[in-house]
């Protein structure tokens, strides 16, 4: 059991705005246990970007944990050659090359109808009836559950991130969580036919035709909704909030003096879509002072490091002129997101473009309320736009 020093948090206020705790674990405790998460949380940008790489030590293999027993052993919960050999099997559907010849054209068909049917209602909400559906449209082609809608994409991927991070236990969360996982393992089952016949780029199609076993493939599919849905969901609409929130960073890109790839790091390294990634302790090790003992459960915090006062020059601003080069929002060790190409291609190349150039004066038009820490973004965003 860890001596780490023990930091209390209230989890509803730090579901609103984690980043005052987070400050002050920077600042005073770097490696601290807070008992109403049941993990020791690793905070400063440097011991994560150090450590992450450290898998002998912080392991993601993790049978006990929430994501495996909810979804099955993915990849992300796998390290060393069964890790490595699961992504190499998958590649083929996410890498630059796939990215910029099969989905990128996909991504912006299925924008522009996005952008083609609200257009005359005049207003909408960003979350909710924009990015959602951008970030379904190109899971289902990606994924190759293309029998699955956008609201059910994005239905079983929340389903399963609330899972995920059920750290209270409601058994009425774990239910929702159940319900989300079969309803894509029926879509996948029904998929198989056809991918067997027709291979293609998808996911389900590169892991069939790499021989993955069915758990393995259910496993990474469902990984793959559950991080591939809500986060160029939650970066597409939290990055327009942010632009319209902070007309100067607007006027730099409406000017050519920062582009929509400026953007899209940014915000990702300032509002974290990703907070933070769970660790087990596989052998002793000591940081900063306090011992970490085997079966200890850690929290790599990804959103505190993106706000490292050490690295970032205005870590609480969001400032496309300050260099965001040592972000960690796509993670920094042998785990880095598999999907940051096709993020960075839908989010800064296709969405944000095409929805600034479609939706005329584009303002907001309410309040847009914020929420989570291990997974963060806007829940709701009404915006306006002139004909």
């Amino acid at each position: 059991m860890t001596n780490a020093p023990i930091y209390e948090i209230d989890p509803e206020a730090f579901w609103k705005d984690p980043y005052p705790d987070l400050k002050q674990l920077r600042a005073n405790a770097p490696v601290a246990f807070v008992p109403q998460l049941g993990a020791v949380l690793i905070t400063r940008r440097d011991d994560i970007f150090a450590n992450e790489k450290k898998i002998d030590i912080f392991s993601s293999t993790q049978p006990d944990g929430l994501m495996t027993r909810l979804m099955g052993q993915n990849m992300m919960r796998k390290d060393g050659d069964a890790h490595m050999a699961e992504r190499k099997a998958i590649f083929p559907t996410v890498s630059p090359k796939t990215v910029k010849n099969v989905w990128k054209a996909q991504f912006i068909e299925m924008t522009k109808a996005t952008l083609d049917d609200l257009h005359p209602k005049r207003q909408a909400d960003m979350v909710l009836d924009i990015a959602k559906r951008i970030s379904g449209d190109a899971l289902r082609v990606m994924t190759g559950l293309t029998n699955m809608t956008w609201q059910e994409m994005d239905r079983t991927s929340q389903g399963m991130i609330d899972g995920c991070a059920n750290y209270a236990g409601d058994p009425e969360i774990e239910a929702h969580c159940h319900d989300c996982t079969a309803s894509i393992d029926s879509h996948i089952a029904a998929r198989r036919p056809d991918l067997q016949a027709n291979p293609d780029a998808s996911l389900l199609s590169v892991q069939m035709q790499a021989g993955l076993s069915d758990e393995q493939i259910s496993a990474n599919i469902k990984l793959a909704i559950s991080g591939g849905q809500n986060e160029p969901r939650d970066v597409i609409a939290g990055a327009i909030w942010a632009l319209l929130t902070h007309p100067d960073q607007l006027a730099l890109v409406q000017a050519g003096q920062a582009n929509w790839m400026d953007v899209f790091e940014e915000y990702a390294r300032w509002m974290s879509p990703i907070g933070m990634s769970p660790r087990e302790i596989a052998k002793p090790y000591e940081l900063h002072g306090v011992s970490l003992a085997p079966g200890d459960r850690a929290f790599f915090m990804f959103g505190s490091g993106n706000r490292d006062e050490r690295t970032f020059e205005r870590p609480d601003q969001f400032d496309m002129t300050q260099d965001h080069g040592p972000s960690i929002a796509f993670g920094a060790g042998p785990h880095f997101c598999a999907g940051a190409w096709a993020a960075r291609t839908l989010i800064a190349d296709v969405a944000l473009p095409m929805i600034f150039e479609r939706l005329t004066n584009l303002r907001l038009a309410g309040d847009v309320p914020f929420g989570g820490w291990a997974f963060r973004g806007p829940l709701s965003m009404p915006v306006a736009w002139d004909i």
